[in-house]
């Protein structure tokens, strides 16, 4: 799956997903990839679809393994959309809306949100696992920053 957050001018975008799985929570934008495209093809897709936002640099900075007590396994790949087209339109599944960085509404959000986007809000990336037990809380998580590895230059 991917997920597709803009940050901006100290705000985010957001959308309120308006049916299906999600439904009633604020969230970034994205969702299934399909057997003929590629993750990053699902995200620009899934953004398009969702909020009429046409991508034009984004980059992968977080990747999160979900679980659920059904065995459920979800890989979400997060990206950050740096330059976009167009203003952010209200679909059939999504009602988009910038929110300040200080004010996001992590009480309706998903509750492994409020653990991984400061770090995207830092301009971090990261990865972590979640795992789920009734009514979609978190019995128990880890979410670490991927810090780059260092080049090593050999002299010869």
């Amino acid at each position: 799956m991917t997920l597709c957050l803009i940050q901006q001018d100290g705000q985010i975008l957001l959308g309120l997903k308006k049916r299906g799985f999600g439904e009633g929570r604020w969230n970034g934008f994205g969702g299934k990839i399909k057997s003929d495209e590629t993750i990053t093809e699902a995200a620009i897709r899934e953004l398009k679809e969702e909020a009429n936002l046409e991508v034009t640099a984004l980059e992968e900075v977080g990747n999160l393994i979900f679980h659920n007590t059904g065995g459920l396994i979800v890989e979400m790949h997060i990206f950050r959309v740096d330059k976009f087209m167009g203003e952010p339109v209200e679909t059939e599944e999504m009602l988009p809306q910038w929110f300040d960085a200080d004010k996001i509404p992590f009480d309706t959000m998903w509750e492994d949100d409020r653990h991984w986007l400061p770090l995207f809000l830092a301009g971090k990336k990261f990865e972590g696992e979640f795992f789920f037990g009734e009514n979609d809380h978190i019995i128990d998580f880890h979410v670490n920053e991927v810090v780059p590895k260092p080049k090593i230059s050999v002299e010869g």
